[in-house]
């Protein structure tokens, strides 16, 4: 298994689509420290897979793993603000993804822009 391409968003932050929990173990060899999980369980099907085997899968990868769930057209100030609580303490380099990698791009533009 490969990792998809990454998108870096600053020197710490990258992006990516979708991820399987074998992928875990390539991030952890990549250098990463922490993922952020941006897509809602099920938003793609029965054949995602769910937060809590990604979250499985980074722990035993000795990463540390946050689920922010945040729909693709409308992301909450809430939400916004939650995502840079997470930029800000969580161990660095992150990765953070969804279904594209957008709405995550999206999410740290908004988070780092005020």
């Amino acid at each position: 298994m490969n990792l998809p391409p990454l998108q870096p968003l600053s020197a710490h932050i990258s992006a990516a689509p979708q991820l399987e929990p074998a992928a875990m173990a390539l991030l952890a060899q990549a250098g990463f420290k922490s993922v952020i999980n941006n897509r809602p369980d099920h938003e793609g099907g029965a054949d995602q897979p769910t937060s809590a085997a990604i979250e499985a899968a980074a722990l035993a990868a000795g990463l540390t793993y946050r689920h922010l769930p945040v729909a693709p057209g409308y992301q909450s100030p809430e939400e916004i603000a939650k995502f840079r609580e997470f930029i800000d303490a969580l161990p660095q380099p992150i990765l953070a993804f969804c279904r594209t990698g957008t709405r995550s791009g999206k999410l740290f533009q908004a988070a780092t822009s005020a």
